[in-house]
C-alpha cells in the first residue's frame, strides 16, 4: 500500500493446531494495504532449485545462518527472515508488523502467528520446491521429524501476505497458477482491462528524456500512485545530491514526530537512530519503508518534491500540492474517517498545508486504530497522483540522473533483481509499485542486453473495493509480457 514495493496480495493463512506438522490451511481473499518493497514482478514460474538441508537457529535480531539456500527475491528474503525468527517465537508484535501485511495480521493476529511457532525449536531447509520473485515453495524439517510443504508469498510492497504450512505431500489446497503471459498486445490489454475497472497503460521506448509510446491505454490520464510517488521522492533527493545540498552520507535521525506506519521497518527502531542518505533512499524504493520516506521528504521539503514533479515534465502537479506525508495519508484515512479527511479535502492548497501542520501532524500515531483499512477510502481525491506517461517521464529522468558519478547509486537503489520472468533478457530491471485498497500501481524500467530501455507503466483502481488476488495475478503477468513485447518489436 503506502509501503513495501512486489506482487500478489493473495492471503494464505493457518489454523494452529499442535503440532505444528499437522497445519490445516485455509484460504483468505480479503484484499488489503500492504505498504513500499517491495515488488510486483511478473510471475512466470522459475526453474525449481533443490538445495542441501541445512539447518535454522539464528536469533531473529541477527541475521539469518550462512548458507541458507533460498532465493535472493522479495519472497526469499522474508522466508529467510521467517524461518530464523520463528524458532526463537515469540517473535515481537513491531517484527511481525514490519515483516507481514496489516491485512494478513488483521486475520490472522501476531498472537495467533506465535501460538503456532512457539512449539517449532528447529527447522531445516530441505529443498526449494518452486520460485519466482513474489512466491515460494520450501520442504523444510521441524523439530528434526515432521516435513512440512511451506508456501509463503509477498504483496505489492514486498510484505508477506500469504503463508500456507501444509504437510509435505499431504495435497492440501495451493495457491492457483497466475495466468499465462500474454504474447500478443490485444492478450497484454484483455488482461488488463479485466483487472479493475480503471486501468490505465503505457509501454514506451525511453530515449534520453523521451518517451515514445509503443502501447498505450489512458496513458495521460492522472490517476492514484500508492507508494510509487516515492519515485518523486528519490528524483528530488538525486538532484539535492547533484546540486550538492545533501550527500549519500548524511545522517538522519529516527524520532517519534517522522514516524509512520509501516511498511518498513524503521518505525520499530528507537528514537535517535541514525541512518545515512543512502540507507534511507535504499529501504524507501527496495522495501517501501514509510519511516525513511517521510524522513527524506522532511530534509529536502516538500516544495523540493513538488518541484521535482514540475521539472520532470507531470502534466498536472498542482493535484499533489501540498505534498503528503506517508503519515499524513494514514492519519487522514484512519483517525476518525471520514471526517477528518473531508475537513481538509474541503480547503484550498494554502489551507491545506496549515491544515496538516497543525491539525494532522500532532495526531500521535498510538490513537490511531490497531487495524488500517481494508476497503478504498476515497482513493480519487485522498492519494497521490500522476499519468503512466508523468512515471515514464520520471524514470527517464531518473535515469539520467544515474549517469552522474556522484548519482550511480540510484541504479542499485532501484534495481530488482529477478523483477521478470526472464532475467537473461535484461541487463537490468528498475521496479516501484504500490498498493493500498482498491489501488494497484507497478512501474518497470528496464534496459535490454544491448542497451535499449522501455518503461512499463500500469496504474490500476477500483474505488468500490479491493483489487482482487486473481486481477492482481493477471496484471502482473500482462506487465511481463509487455516488456516482452516492446524489447522485441
Amino acid at each position: 500500500m503506502l509501503g513495501r514495493s512486489s506482487s500478489m496480495p493473495r492471503r494464505w493463512c493457518h489454523t494452529a493446531l499442535a503440532p505444528l506438522a499437522v497445519l490445516v490451511a485455509v484460504t483468505v481473499t480479503l484484499a488489503g494495504c500492504g505498504s513500499g518493497a517491495s515488488r510486483p514482478t511478473p510471475t512466470a514460474a522459475l526453474p525449481s532449485t533443490a538445495t542441501a538441508p541445512t539447518t535454522i537457529s539464528t536469533p531473529p535480531s541477527a541475521s539469518p545462518a550462512v548458507g541458507v539456500a533460498l532465493p535472493d527475491t522479495p519472497a526469499g528474503r522474508q522466508a529467510q527472515w521467517l524461518f530464523a525468527a520463528a524458532v526463537h517465537a515469540p517473535i515481537p508484535t513491531a517484527q511481525l508488523t514490519a515483516h507481514f501485511d496489516a491485512a494478513f495480521l488483521t486475520q490472522v493476529p501476531p498472537d495467533h502467528l506465535n501460538e503456532t511457532f512457539v512449539a517449532l525449536h528447529s527447522l531445516q531447509v530441505d529443498r526449494v520446491t518452486a520460485s519466482t520473485p513474489d512466491t515460494l515453495g520450501v520442504i523444510v524439517t521441524t523439530n528434526g521429524k515432521s516435513q512440512l510443504l511451506v508456501t509463503l508469498s509477498v504483496d505489492p510492497e514486498g510484505l508477506i501476505s500469504g503463508l500456507l504450512l501444509q504437510p509435505a505431500g499431504a495435497g492440501l489446497a495451493t495457491p492457483p497458477p497466475p495466468p499465462p503471459v500474454p504474447t500478443t498486445w490485444a492478450a497484454v490489454e484483455s488482461q488488463l482491462r479485466g483487472a479493475a475497472p480503471s486501468v490505465d497503460f503505457l509501454a514506451a521506448a525511453v530515449d534520453g528524456s523521451t518517451c515514445t509510446p509503443i502501447q498505450a491505454i489512458n496513458p495521460t490520464t492522472a490517476a492514484p500512485l500508492a507508494s510509487s510517488f516515492k519515485l518523486y521522492v528519490l528524483d528530488a533527493l538525486a538532484r539535492a545530491i547533484a546540486a550538492g545540498t545533501v550527500s549519500w552520507s548524511q545522517q538522519l535521525t529516527v524520532t517519534s514526530q517522522v514516524k509512520s506506519i509501516p511498511s518498513g521497518i524503521l518505525q520499530a527502531e528507537p528514537d535517535g537512530t541514525h541512518v545515512s542518505v543512502q540507507q534511507a533512499a535504499t529501504d524507501m524504493i527496495q522495501i517501501s519503508d514509510n519511516t525513511a520516506t517521510d524522513m527524506l521528504i522532511g530534509l529536502l521539503g516538500r516544495n523540493a518534491v513538488e518541484a521535482a514533479m514540475r521539472d520532470t515534465g507531470m502534466a498536472d502537479p498542482a493535484r499533489n500540492v501540498p505534498l503528503l506525508t506517508t503519515r499524513e495519508m494514514f492519519i487522514l484515512k484512519a483517525d476518525d474517517w471520514p471526517t477528518l479527511a473531508n475537513r481538509y479535502l474541503a480547503l484550498g492548497p494554502a489551507a491545506r498545508l496549515a491544515f496538516l501542520t497543525g491539525t494532522v501532524d500532532p495526531v500521535p500515531l498510538g490513537t490511531l486504530p490497531s487495524t488500517t483499512w481494508t476497503t478504498p477510502r476515497n482513493i480519487a481525491a485522498l492519494e497521490w497522483f500522476a499519468s503512466p506517461t508523468d512515471l515514464c517521464r520520471v524514470y527517464a529522468s531518473l535515469a539520467t540522473l544515474a549517469q552522474q558519478p556522484k548519482l550511480a547509486s540510484l541504479a542499485s537503489i532501484l534495481t530488482i533483481p529477478g523483477a521478470t520472468g526472464n532475467p537473461g533478457q535484461w541487463r537490468s530491471v528498475w521496479f516501484k509499485g504500490g498498493s493500498e485498497p482498491g489501488v494497484l500501481t507497478a512501474n518497470y524500467l528496464a534496459t535490454t542486453q544491448n542497451g535499449k530501455t522501455y518503461v512499463v507503466s500500469i496504474l490500476a483502481a477500483n474505488p468500490a473495493a479491493p483489487i482482487s488476488p486473481t486481477a492482481t495475478q493477471a496484471l502482473t503477468s500482462a506487465a511481463q509480457g509487455a516488456l516482452n513485447l516492446a524489447a522485441g518489436r
